[in-house]
């Protein structure tokens, strides 16, 4: 049995059942913490206190070693990067006092692969006092088969993750940190490290963070994003940042989900990384999403949900946080891929939601383009929607998930690039947002057209449509998709002054070209520049 420094694990609760890993109480100073509370729907609901999301600030990639020649390492011209390093001292420091907390306490093990490839996947043991937390990684992660057969590798934990939420670091300063808290991934280790920081998805984004270290070092891809096999098993991704669309795009009756958030690409084609989902549910309806709405049942977790006496929910509230989430195993969707597996995709759909009505409801994209969209990853915030902001804002995050990536960004664009090429795979972006208008003045996309659109990608009708060029962006718009009004395919036609379509279109292509100076630091940066938009 693997340890971490004489933590004796032999009386631990290992792989326990929803029932037995809520009977059981961990020590006083969680305060109730740690305690879940069973809903109108039979699944459980915690919270997790200061933190409802990510800790950004909170995350280290510990310096040296040969890994740290790799690492994307945060600094002022890289934006976007969260692998801020950290000295083998100070981790020395911060492990010891993990680990000399979870030494006094009952311990829940969890055991589970990071991976559906058995190629490309790693083991994972979970160490934590938490429940919850336990719980939190079943479901997130593929559980090993029970007994090893013919075929099947016996589990191996390759990674530690040591989740020590019920102890801070007083000498933080002292040790380079921000805060008293830590998210520490030490890749010459194999281990990852959490302090103070009670959020399942540090758990679950740390070791993505992992595979977004191995994978492409081996010219392996690591992408974030969802992914849904049709009738005649053919595979498309659909990568976007939040509001996009990306979890109800893929969640199509027609096809069955692969997974929503994580996956790889090797030569054998995309696997997913998880064994569940973690979606968010504010505002969740049984009209809107079902296929969420009825994964809401024993083993789910949802967290930091408002909740009355009686146990029901008010998925509108946001008094606790915007971000509430729920992890569940992908059993609860029954049109799923079991396997977790699928072909080379044929399709790929980048995801946006432009409120400044300037992008076209589709286009396709050039391989060298593809590569472009993928490394700026925009999308835009709308009015309103943050304190301070009155007016739509440009957001890009480096190949749809800038703070989950571990080397340099174009590693991962260069690999997509090559998958597409050797595949064939056609590449289009699919704007969720604004039309006729930008925010205040248009209106946004109905989504029953943006599913026509999917739909057409999908049966190859946009193969054979005749395009026509979008500039400043260099994009080639369809004129005509059955079943979708022709007028709002080009945007500029819906804009009553086209003279404000072009300079705000300009706006935006110039925020498109100051972002990708962050890339140009590599030759292959230097060379994707001219996919941009040009002025």
């Amino acid at each position: 049995m693997q340890d971490i420094r004489g933590l004796d694990l032999s009386k631990t609760f290992y792989n326990l059942s929803y029932k037995e890993l809520f009977k059981h109480e961990t020590d006083k100073k969680l305060k109730g913490l740690a305690k879940g509370i069973v809903t109108e729907f039979g699944a459980v609901t915690i919270d997790t206190g200061q933190f409802t999301g990510r800790s950004p600030q909170d995350k280290f990639v510990v310096a040296g070693g040969v890994s740290g020649e790799h690492v994307w390492w945060a600094k002022p011209e890289h934006k976007g990067s969260d692998n801020h390093p950290l000295a083998q001292e100070s981790f020395a420091q911060i492990y010891d006092l993990a680990v000399d907390y979870l030494y006094k306490q009952k311990l829940y093990v969890i055991d589970a692969w990071c991976g559906a490839s058995e190629k490309n996947r790693i083991g994972v043991r979970v160490i934590t006092a938490v429940p919850w937390q336990a719980h939190f990684a079943k479901n997130m992660f593929i559980p090993p088969s029970p007994k090893a057969s013919e075929g099947q590798a016996v589990f191996n934990s390759d990674w530690i993750v040591a989740v020590a939420s019920g102890v801070t670091v007083p000498n933080w300063q002292e040790l380079g940190l921000n805060s008293e808290n830590a998210v520490v991934i030490n890749l010459e280790k194999k281990l990852l490290v959490i302090c103070g920081n009670w959020y399942g998805g540090e758990i679950k984004k740390g070791i993505f963070s992992v595979m977004n270290y191995l994978l492409p070092l081996k010219g392996v891809g690591s992408f974030h994003c969802s992914a849904n096999l049709g009738k005649n098993k053919e595979t498309a991704l659909f990568f976007g940042l939040s509001g996009t669309g990306k979890t109800t795009l893929s969640a199509d009756p027609k096809r069955k989900l692969i997974g929503d958030d994580e996956h790889g690409w090797d030569d054998d084609g995309i696997f997913n990384f998880e064994g569940g989902c973690y979606a968010k549910v504010i505002n969740l309806s049984k009209e809107k999403e079902p296929d969420i709405f009825g994964a809401i049942k024993r083993n789910a977790l949802l967290e930091n949900v408002v909740i009355d006496k009686d146990g029901k929910i008010d998925f509108t509230s946001t008094a606790k946080t915007e971000n509430t989430r729920m992890g569940y195993p992908l059993s609860h969707i029954k049109n799923i891929v079991k396997s977790g597996r699928g072909r080379h995709p044929k399709t790929v759909v980048f995801l946006t939601c432009d409120s400044f009505g300037v992008l076209p409801p589709v286009a396709k994209l050039t391989i060298g383009q593809a590569m472009y969209w993928y490394l700026s990853g925009y999308t835009a915030k709308v009015a309103g929607t943050e304190r301070g902001v009155t007016e739509p804002s440009a957001t890009f995050s480096s190949c749809f998930g800038g703070p989950f990536l571990t080397v340099h960004p174009t590693i991962y664009a260069k690999i997509l690039g090559e998958k597409i090429k050797e595949h064939g795979s056609e590449v289009y972006l699919v704007n969720t947002g604004w039309i006729n208008g930008g925010y205040g003045v248009g209106k946004r996309m109905d989504i029953t057209a943006t599913r026509v659109i999917i739909d057409r990608i999908l049966d190859g009708s946009l193969k054979k449509a005749e395009y026509e060029k979008l500039r400043p962006f260099g994009l080639m718009i369809p004129k005509a998709i059955k079943g979708v009004e022709a007028e709002i395919l080009n945007p500029r036609n819906g804009w009553a002054d086209k003279d404000e379509y072009d300079r705000m279109a300009e706006r935006l292509a110039s925020s498109f070209i100051a972002n990708f100076k962050t890339f140009t630091d590599t030759q292959e940066g230097k060379k994707l520049e001219a996919a941009g938009p040009r002025l």
